[in-house]
């Protein structure tokens, strides 16, 4: 068997099809597709939580949550410089596939060895490393594989109704870490997410996907050159660049300090466990809602002005979260930050699968995964650190203003002025205007 045809079998056999002009039953797949996504998302986030709830209480330490940040973000960023142009030349659905397979296993074999009474640190970093290698194959096949099932003209209020979808599990999944935690165990954690991975690989098994036409062809230049092009395009493209900018600025000034959120709580409000998910619950609460306008209001939203006056709030609201001193206060200015992030997420994604061509999408997903997990580990091995020798309230000052400053210098630079007009050039009108 020839190696074109060879590959063609391959596709066939992952239940792939050539891809159709019209689309014909793209919402089927579609909802098979988003379902085994949020099956399989609802067990990580049960592991994220409960992960980062044992570390903070067991251990008090901002040096902690910063090693956690590294080994959770880092392998990400490494992996994403491969997955983004393994993405653009093989089969997307199996890469999802076999990262949540190998996720899955190191999970599982976290879960045998503390069953053990091994449940040293290093061991506890060493799986979070292979979750997040996993996650950073994931990441720019999920993103790219969207537009594929999904026609041009609905991208906006899938990735709304996408974003609800994932607020709504970001809801219920500190809540059901927070009962399983607690009642039973944190091995209890790790064999749901086992389940659920199962589950969401065995739905996606389902989904028949279109291949791209140089996947289905077997014309592929090398993988350097794939690389290269990938680089050229995405820091030569106005608002590529600038998009990949603003994702590496809220990450580095924004997310990295939330995530020392639930310490601050610990240290300022009292270390229970119910404190941790109000404030994990708030948060996703304000995610759903938010995710539910943008599916409803997709079509009139301005891609631009979401992103930089999210941005901008996300900037004030963490100054508030340094300066306030009550509890319910902080949920309510956490809420906020939720009912924001689908606003520029999903503007911000959207803008670039309706940009980027969708033989490149692959590896510029796959930079934008480089963008968070290298700016979030970052920004977490200075904070960290220095939140164990100053209070967390002023790095949330210092970085919440840095954010405001920032956002309006990308708004205001030349740079910043020919993305907009980028994105209006690639978009309708309507979408921009």
């Amino acid at each position: 068997m020839s190696e074109q045809s060879q590959t063609a079998a391959e596709q066939t056999s992952l239940g792939d099809e050539k891809p159709s002009a019209n689309m014909i039953g793209w919402q089927k797949r579609v909802s098979l597709f988003m379902t085994g996504q949020a099956v399989s998302m609802f067990g990580s986030f049960l592991v994220q939580y409960a992960i980062m709830w044992h570390l903070t209480l067991t251990t008090k330490s901002g040096l902690v949550l910063a090693l956690a940040a590294i080994f959770g973000f880092l392998p990400q960023a490494v992996v994403s410089v491969f997955a983004g142009v393994w993405a653009d030349r093989v089969n997307r659905k199996a890469m999802i596939m076999v990262a949540d397979a190998v996720i899955a296993l190191s999970t599982l074999g976290l879960a045998l060895f503390m069953l053990s009474g091994i449940d040293d640190l290093w061991l506890i970093f060493l799986v979070m490393a292979v979750r997040s290698t996993g996650a950073g194959v994931q990441m720019p096949a999920v993103s790219a594989l969207l537009p594929q099932v999904v026609p041009t003209d609905k991208l906006m209020r899938i990735n709304g109704i996408n974003s609800s979808i994932q607020s709504a599990i970001g809801l219920l999944a500190p809540v059901a870490a927070a009962a399983v935690y607690s009642s039973m165990s944190l091995v209890s954690v790790f064999f749901i997410d086992v389940v659920t991975a199962i589950i969401g690989i065995g739905l996606l098994s389902l989904v028949s996907v279109p291949l791209l036409e140089r996947v289905s062809t077997g014309e592929k230049p090398s993988y350097f050159t794939d690389l290269a092009d990938g680089l050229k395009y995405a820091f030569g493209h106005d608002l590529v660049r600038w998009v990949l900018g603003i994702f590496a600025v809220v990450f580095l000034l924004t997310v990295a300090p939330s995530n020392l959120s639930p310490l601050m709580v610990a240290r300022n409000f009292g270390a229970e466990v119910w404190k941790l998910t109000v404030l994990e619950i708030c948060f996703g609460v304000g995610m759903a809602i938010g995710g539910g306008l943008m599916a409803i209001f997709a079509k009139k939203a301005n891609r631009i002005s979401m992103i930089i006056g999210t941005s901008i709030l996300f900037g004030i609201l963490a100054v508030g979260l340094g300066f306030t001193t009550n509890l319910i206060v902080f949920y309510v200015l956490f809420f906020i930050i939720g009912l924001l992030v689908p606003a520029f997420f999903t503007s911000a994604m959207t803008l670039l699968q309706e940009t980027v061509e969708p033989e490149r999408q692959g590896r510029v997903f796959g930079f934008v995964g480089i963008v968070i997990s290298v700016a979030m580990p970052i920004g977490m091995s200075i904070l960290g650190p220095l939140a164990d020798v100053i209070r967390v309230e002023h790095l949330m000052v210092a970085a919440g203003s840095a954010m405001v400053v920032v956002a309006l210098i990308a708004l205001l630079l030349p740079s910043g002025r020919r993305a907009i007009e980028a994105a209006h050039a690639s978009s309708s009108p309507g979408d921009l205007a």
